[in-house]
């Protein structure tokens, strides 16, 4: 990454910022605004889903999405100004999403966010995706430093102490895959469809979430690590002991597996409120943020709000909007930053990884996660 550069601007008034997505399969652009007391609003927020594209390959293509996002950005950065009735004289920074993700839409949106800010001389910053997710319940709720985040999403399943923007404390994360990436290979294997998540939370609606038993990995163990490997292979066994075409058999594997995640959160979830409340035991109501695409899902946020109850925290879940990809969040990372003070560089790099604790410890057999 490059040095990072000190912006004039303080907390001391308003910002409005431009930001850009292109990390993944939707293509986005919003505007937001930061008064001078930290609230936010957001002015517009435009984004084009890549569905029916990935649909026929059951995920995401990254070429596919790359070209995609460089077919539409310049169109969808015009409706994100237009709809706020703004030039880009009237953005006070420019912001794009600079990892991690696929590096082809990466690329994509980095390079058309540097040529605005080149062109109009405006600041420049370089937004980690995962912080955008993370610093979006002040945007949307005004929730005060410090809080519990789980990130739940298609690449990621952690949890995370927020101690600030830019501080993040790791407690946990996946030694295998992500809780989304499970939906989406569940969704699959049941003929569901792309996306998978949606998909298996309308089937799991009618279905019976006892009558298959499937595993819950970790559950029990004395950290806040996940594993969701071994629950999508026995879904898998689960699909081959049956018949996938039966919509009762499908509806009852679609519970069963949802339910399964659900309690893995909740046992995971509980343990890092455990560490939280050791490090923060003056906070008159903690709160746990849920963010992520998976975050949308109303199961899992009703297992999570009576954890949350029995343990007397606050639930925060951003908008079904925001949970999943949008520039809006990228936006409001890159105001809360400039309110500190710092922007970056033009010659800031894209990269395919980049982690919000770079000191955590590694996780054996985790590999090198984001």
């Amino acid at each position: 990454m490059s040095a990072q550069t000190k912006f004039p601007q303080s907390e001391n008034r308003p910002l409005v910022v431009l930001g850009i997505e292109s990390s993944c399969d939707e293509t986005a652009a919003a505007i937001v605004r930061r008064d001078a007391l930290g609230n936010g609003e957001i002015l517009s927020n435009e984004v084009r889903s890549q569905d029916a594209a990935h649909a026929p390959y059951g995920g995401v293509v990254p070429e596919i999405a790359a070209r995609a996002h460089v077919e539409h950005l310049d169109r969808i950065v015009a409706r994100a100004l237009m709809n706020a009735s703004l030039g880009l004289d009237g953005v006070d920074a420019i912001s794009a999403t600079a990892g991690p993700g696929l590096i082809g839409g990466i690329i994509a949106g980095l390079m058309t966010a540097k040529g605005l800010a080149l062109v109009t001389g405006k600041p420049f910053v370089a937004v980690n995706h995962l912080e955008g997710h993370a610093l979006t319940a002040r945007l949307t709720d005004g929730i005060a430093f410090p809080y519990l985040l789980l990130l739940v999403s298609g690449g990621h399943t952690q949890l995370l102490i927020v101690e600030n923007v830019g501080q993040y404390t790791r407690l946990g994360t996946t030694l295998d895959d992500a809780l989304g990436e499970a939906f989406d290979k569940t969704a699959k294997l049941l003929g569901l469809g792309y996306p998978g998540g949606p998909a298996v939370e309308r089937e799991a609606a009618s279905g019976d979430r006892n009558a298959i038993s499937l595993p819950r990995p970790l559950m029990g163990q004395d950290d806040c690590n996940f594993s969701f490997s071994g629950l999508k292979t026995a879904v898998l066994h689960a699909v081959n002991r049956t018949h996938r075409d039966d919509p009762d058999l499908r509806a009852d594997i679609c519970a069963a597996f949802q339910e399964a995640a659900a309690d893995c959160l909740r046992d995971r979830t509980g343990r890092a409120m455990t560490r939280f409340e050791a490090r923060h035991n003056d906070l008159e109501t903690p709160v746990l943020v849920v963010a992520g695409g998976v975050a949308a899902n109303t199961r899992l946020r009703e297992v999570l709000n009576n954890l949350c109850q029995a343990r007397g925290y606050r639930l925060c879940c951003p908008p079904h909007a925001l949970c999943t990809d949008n520039a809006a969040m990228i936006a409001w990372a890159a105001a809360e930053r400039l309110a500190g003070g710092a922007a970056d560089n033009l010659d800031v790099m894209p990269r395919a990884r980049w982690p919000l604790d770079p000191d955590a410890e590694a996780v054996p057999g985790a590999g090198v996660k984001a």
